[in-house]
């Protein structure tokens, strides 16, 4: 097991769920998680407040609560966008694999939405510092598997006018280091090692990484941005597994005369064998890859997606399949865009009345337009686009 082992316990069943691992016995505890992290879960007021608010529709994500919870700060930047003040978003990536999978997509799709909705500017931080600690990169490979995977995060569509992409690597220095310094003086080793997990066989660079995700969520970190408006808030969306970051950085950004910057958190992707965890980069057959060819996608459905049906067609019929197990119909929940016909599939196929078949050939059908249409997008970013991107300028239509 990797350090920063956060587990949740119960006589019964373990969870792990930490930045750097994501498991369970059984299925994943989501309740018991927002108890832990001291989140609250997103209810209707809130996906109709920004229906409201933006007068665009709520992205699907919303609307299944893929993004099921937040803080209380959350409600303070509404306001605060009420009454006319903007804001910032800050999401990232962990670069540690030549392409995204699906999980991978899911915090940018939301992303892009929310900076459209709102017409606020984005920072996007790409950790190859991290990854080369965490998975024994070299310093080489982690940039370039940085510059990459800003290919595929560009595709998902961002506005270069209102977007930084950034790679530790290559921006930090300056008022960003500054900014580190601050948040390092205030958490003590003991503090990191009861958030994060750390042992005595952590080498120091790990010891040392929070603060590096934690300073994004400061505008003074970014002056070319934010040069005067220090008291700029920030908006995170993220899986529920980073929460740990930001917990550490909402307890000290007051400290540092910070606003506290707010969370709107994802629940997990699960991989194609079963709802125990997160699609893994490391293992190919867990994940849908955006690299993926239409028969690699059929192939990896129909022979590992696991099925909630039943052992055969008769009992099948008669008892119906276990939605909350059954991954075929998880994965249409995220990406099947038409309401009613995800709830068509829930009763037809919870019924018994649809079999697994014809759930996994409508799945393959949308993951194959939805990698396709990935894949062509990816193909027109060049390295001029990248280079644009990752240019230290001011943003001209950040507001706009």
């Amino acid at each position: 097991m990797e350090n920063g082992a956060k587990r949740v316990e119960e006589e019964e069943e373990e969870q792990v769920v930490n930045p750097w691992e994501v498991s369970s016995k059984n299925k994943i505890d989501y309740d018991k998680l927002i108890d832990q992290f001291g989140c609250q879960r997103l209810d209707q007021s809130f996906v109709d407040r920004v229906f409201r608010l933006t007068g665009r529709s709520p992205h699907i994500f919303l609307r299944r609560n893929v993004f099921f919870a937040h803080n209380r700060d959350l409600n303070e930047i509404l306001d605060a966008y009420e009454r006319g003040d903007k804001f910032y978003l800050y999401t990232g990536r962990g670069p540690s694999s030549e392409a995204l999978h699906l999980g991978h997509l899911i915090p940018f799709m939301f992303t892009k939405y929310l900076q459209e909705a709102f017409k606020v500017p984005l920072v996007i931080q790409l950790t190859d510092d991290e990854k080369c600690m965490w998975k024994n990169l070299t310093v080489e490979e982690s940039k370039r598997l940085a510059r990459e995977n800003a290919k595929d995060i560009i595709a998902c569509g961002f506005d270069v006018s209102r977007t930084f992409i950034f790679s530790d690597f290559d921006y930090v220095g300056g008022a960003f280091y500054e900014n580190m310094v601050r948040v390092a003086k205030c958490v003590t080793y003991n503090k990191a090692v009861g958030i994060f997990g750390f042992t005595g066989e952590d080498h120091i660079g790990k010891i040392s990484f929070p603060p590096v995700q934690a300073v994004p969520s400061f505008p003074s970190s970014f002056p070319h941005l934010f040069s005067g408006n220090d008291k700029l808030r920030c908006l995170i969306p993220c899986a529920i597994d980073q929460d740990p970051y930001f917990r550490m950085t909402r307890d000290v950004a007051p400290r540092l005369g910070y606003k506290k910057p707010a969370l709107i958190e994802s629940s997990f992707f699960p991989a194609l064998q079963g709802v125990s965890g997160k699609m893994n980069a490391g293992d190919p057959n867990s994940a849908i890859y955006v690299t993926d060819s239409p028969k690699e996608i059929k192939n990896k459905v129909n022979k590992y997606a696991f099925s909630g049906g039943q052992d055969s067609v008769e009992n099948h019929r008669k008892y119906g399949a276990n939605l909350e197990v059954d991954i075929p119909f998880k994965y249409l929940s995220f990406f099947l865009e038409y309401d009613e016909e995800l709830e068509h599939i829930r009763k037809e196929y919870g019924s018994g009345r649809m079999l697994t078949g014809e759930v996994k050939k409508r799945l393959i059908d949308v993951l194959t337009v939805l990698v396709e249409r990935h894949r062509a997008a990816r193909a027109a970013v060049t390295d001029e686009m990248v280079d644009a991107f990752m240019a230290v300028r001011p943003l001209p239509n950040m507001f706009n």
